[in-house]
């Protein structure tokens, strides 16, 4: 297998939103590109909730800061599934710290699993939607995971209540 490539990072300080990741998967990091698998919702979802004005491709994601969007992961050393993902790999406090630095308006974690591991709860325990406030961070939603492979899940609707949010 091809030497796998780390995303990078797509941050700058006043975010008006950060997307954030437990990891790249095989195909994201194949590629180079955030939410580059064909059957990831990601893209479809981001213009369909209204947070983008048109549908934007998975190689284009680098032009989305000039619309205030960023991206990381928890994990910028693991590919793959999120249970592929080796927990050493998880890097919260490191997270924690670009959050610090940058200062987003808001954070949206891209699934439950990357939501449970940055909370340290199990993820039935994490509700999608906006999170109750911590004085500690900018404003958290939880949205369900844009993967093919978590379909029983999917609701574009807190991909709206973000939309609307981020809008107000």
């Amino acid at each position: 297998m091809a030497e796998l490539h780390r995303l990078p990072d797509q941050l700058r300080e006043n975010l008006r939103l950060v997307f954030v990741g437990t990891a790249a998967s095989t195909r994201s990091a194949e590629l180079g590109h955030y939410y580059a698998h064909p059957g990831n919702r990601f893209w479809r979802a981001l213009h369909e909730a209204g947070i983008t004005p048109r549908r934007y491709q998975p190689g284009e994601f680098a032009s989305l800061i000039e619309l205030g969007i960023g991206f990381t992961d928890l994990s910028k050393s693991g590919a793959g599934m999120d249970h592929q993902i080796e927990a050493a790999s998880i890097d919260v406090s490191g997270f924690r710290a670009k959050m610090k630095k940058y200062r987003p308006k808001t954070i949206a974690f891209t699934s439950k699993k990357a939501a449970s591991l940055f909370y340290g709860r199990p993820s039935a325990a994490i509700s999608l939607g906006r999170q109750p406030r911590d004085e500690s961070l900018p404003e958290v939603f939880v949205l369900p995971s844009p993967s093919g492979a978590a379909s029983g899940s999917w609701t574009l609707e807190p991909w709206r209540e973000l939309a609307a949010w981020i809008a107000a």
